[in-house]
């Protein structure tokens, strides 16, 4: 970050400063546990906590000072205070301000499943040429991308942020700060509509992911999944790059060959050029983010070779399809991050083209789906039958009242139910033998599965 003075952090927010207003701000943090120096704390409130309550720890390990909505007790002489109406609300203020320094390619990233993905994609391209910012983790909502935002420095020629949402408002509300000039919509799926009402649809999640194009600069560019039936009843008033398989698409994919879990290759034609593309990570869906990225990074102004050596140096982030390989010439397909069902879909597939002994899935309930929650779920079952997966190992109440009897009523040999992820450890562990490849899938936090993961690396290490 660069540095701030404490009034300019107050003209920014808006806010009234008790204080210097001389004194160098050049890190902003939400975590009293690990605030650095000199650095600025933003106390939040959540549902179970109030940040206020932290302000004299983190002032008392070093931070200059703080924004505050509720007056802390006592005023310190030598920290700095800005009083503002809601402390959430001036951090992104504060990060707006602060991206407006900044003249890059800001690309902003949205869709309801393969957002880190696509981020990790288009950031492996760019940073072929280009010093790349993007998002780190999951800080892709109304606190991370703040607080990724503020991570700008002048050495940065390039931004890939990915922003999350579950509910209207949120993007709008994100875009705000981000300000992009390219928009992306990678697709739209069922993931979070709970939150939309009990009468929600598709519909709703279209109209909640469209507020990206509400803050895209004059002359943006929108680039959407050519092949997503909600996406493709949009008309925008911006260049549009469409993506996909379908003829409809102006970035083409053809020529698609599936690896395995050595990965896929295909080939990307643009208005450009053709680029024959290598991607290290297994599933068909991967041509959606490596096109994007190519079309991108195209128009950013990367060469043929620079695209193709991006592509071929993807790594996935954190939980997310990674093949692992363990003891006995077994395979785990490590998805453990989140799930939806397109995303247990395409990774039930990746998991059936494995050539192996037999194939496992364990896989648990999938959340905040709403009205969707029980065809989404009937949906999973009937796959694992249609596919030939050998064994389901289905956990949490959802899977248990839906995809149960789905998967056994389309044809799986083996399936069994479990309230929780430790109760089907032993069943699991006499399932999975040498030879065999075992899928890990559930929404984020249900039942940790990222630690059934971390079991297994070990007990077949």
């Amino acid at each position: 970050m660069k540095a701030m003075t404490t009034a300019q952090i107050c003209q920014a927010v808006g806010g009234t400063l008790h204080g210097d207003g001389a004194v160098a701000i050049t890190e902003v943090s939400t975590d009293s546990r690990t605030i650095g120096s000199g650095a600025w704390f933003v106390p939040i409130r959540g549902e179970r906590f109030d940040g206020h309550d932290y302000i004299d720890k983190a002032l008392d390990a070093g931070a200059a000072g703080c924004f505050y909505s509720r007056p802390p007790e006592n005023f310190r002489p030598d920290k700095c205070y800005i009083e503002v109406p809601d402390t959430k609300t001036a951090l992104r203020d504060l990060a707006a301000q602060y991206r407006a320094q900044f003249t890059l390619p800001m690309i902003q990233i949205t869709g309801s499943t393969g957002k880190t993905t696509l981020k990790e994609m288009i950031a492996s391209v760019l940073s072929q040429r280009l010093h790349t910012l993007k998002t780190k983790a999951n800080l892709n909502g109304d606190i991370g991308t703040p607080l990724i935002l503020l991570e700008l420095t002048p050495e940065h020629q390039a931004a890939v942020i990915e922003t999350g949402m579950d509910n209207y408002g949120q993007i709008r509300y994100l875009g705000q700060a981000v300000r992009p000039d390219i928009a992306v919509i990678i697709n739209v799926g069922v993931t979070h509509l709970e939150h939309f009402g009990p009468n929600a649809t598709r519909r709703n999640i279209l109209e909640a992911k469209s507020e990206i194009f509400e803050h895209l600069s004059p002359g943006g560019l929108a680039v959407l999944n050519g092949d997503d039936d909600m996406l493709n009843t949009l008309n925008l008033p911006f260049e549009t790059l469409r993506c996909g398989l379908g003829d409809n698409c102006n970035v083409r994919v053809t020529d698609v060959e599936d690896l395995g879990v050595a990965g896929v290759r295909c080939a990307v034609r643009t208005a450009k050029e053709t680029y024959r593309l290598s991607i290290p990570a297994p599933g068909v869906h991967m041509v959606y983010a490596a096109a994007m990225a190519a079309a991108i990074d195209e128009r950013l102004g990367l060469t043929a070779e620079e695209i193709v050596r991006g592509v071929a140096a993807y790594q996935p982030a954190g939980e997310r399809m990674r093949v692992e390989h363990l003891a006995g010439g077994r395979i785990m397909l490590n998805d453990s991050y989140n799930a939806s069902p397109t995303s247990v879909a395409a990774a039930l597939r990746i998991l059936s083209s494995v050539a192996c002994h037999k194939r496992i899935a364990m896989l648990g309930d999938m959340k905040e789906l709403g009205a969707a929650a029980a065809s989404g779920h009937q949906e999973i079952g009937r796959l694992v039958g249609e596919l030939g997966i050998d064994a389901l190992l289905a956990v949490g109440p959802l899977c248990g009242d839906y995809m149960v009897d789905a998967a056994k009523t389309a044809g799986c040999p083996d399936v069994r139910w479990y309230e929780t992820r430790d109760a089907a450890k032993e069943d699991l562990l006499a399932l999975y033998g040498p030879g065999d490849c075992l899928l890990l899938k559930a929404s984020h936090f249900f039942g940790r599965f990222d630690l059934m993961a971390d079991f297994l690396r070990v007990t077949f290490s």
